[in-house]
């Protein structure tokens, strides 16, 4: 069975209050994560992470998925044959789903899911080879504080997605935002400077590129040295 650890961090700095994620990211959201992974397998952003993981040698590497979700990326690099994998999510709405699609692929006893923000407390997650986050830093308020803590837990690789940032991205951000505002959360989204966010990488000791421009969603990649 997979094994849910929750870590209690309170009010995160910097970010909204913890339940927040729940109203954007239900249950309902959760179900349809996982169904549409059950009938076509991961989307094209998603697969582009799992290749650039894969291409770099994934056997017997420990995973670290940071917003993990329904958790697919841990999923597919253990049947890819990854060693282990630590799913991190703050929203409590996924672990019913994240559990069948792991019991399912026959990894779950290779998952270990956390609920923390590994800003506020990086001391939750340990260090892995590989870190992934997949439309991840845009549904967190400090960028560079989110990429420095991911690059501190990264041995060999760090993977992630982003937004475009471009007008017609910051509008379609613009106007989810003020239709989640209207329930009362106070979670947000956010399209953050692309170059900050590489910038912030290459600080932390990575090799940074960019193996990715889509329409939306651009993938890179940052390899620590060794």
């Amino acid at each position: 069975m997979t094994r849910l650890v929750v870590a209690d961090t309170g009010r995160m700095p910097g970010c909204c209050d913890p339940g927040a994620y729940d109203v954007p990211f239900s249950e309902a959201n959760a179900r349809r994560d996982a169904a549409r992974y059950r009938r076509r397998g991961l989307d094209r952003v998603s697969a582009a992470i799992v290749d650039q993981v894969v291409a770099r040698g994934v056997e017997g590497r420990t995973v670290l998925e940071i917003g993990a979700g329904v958790g697919v990326l841990s999923v597919e690099l253990l049947r890819r044959g990854a060693g282990s994998a630590t799913c991190l999510e703050l929203a409590t709405t996924y672990e019913r789903e994240a559990a069948a699609l792991a019991g399912e692929a026959g990894v779950s006893d290779r998952i270990v899911r956390r609920r923390a923000d590994i800003v506020a407390d990086p001391a939750a997650v340990a260090p892995a080879d590989v870190v992934v986050l997949n439309r991840v830093v845009c549904c967190y308020p400090d960028d560079v504080a989110l990429l420095e803590a991911a690059a501190s837990h990264a041995r060999e690789l760090v993977v992630l997605s982003f937004p475009r940032p471009d007008g017609l991205t910051r509008a379609i951000v613009a106007v989810s935002n003020a239709v989640v505002a209207l329930s009362g959360t106070s979670f947000r989204g956010y399209v953050h400077p692309w170059t900050r966010m590489l910038d912030t990488l290459q600080r932390c000791g990575s090799a940074v590129r960019l193996v990715r421009r889509g329409l939306v969603w651009h993938v890179a990649v940052g390899v620590r040295p060794g």
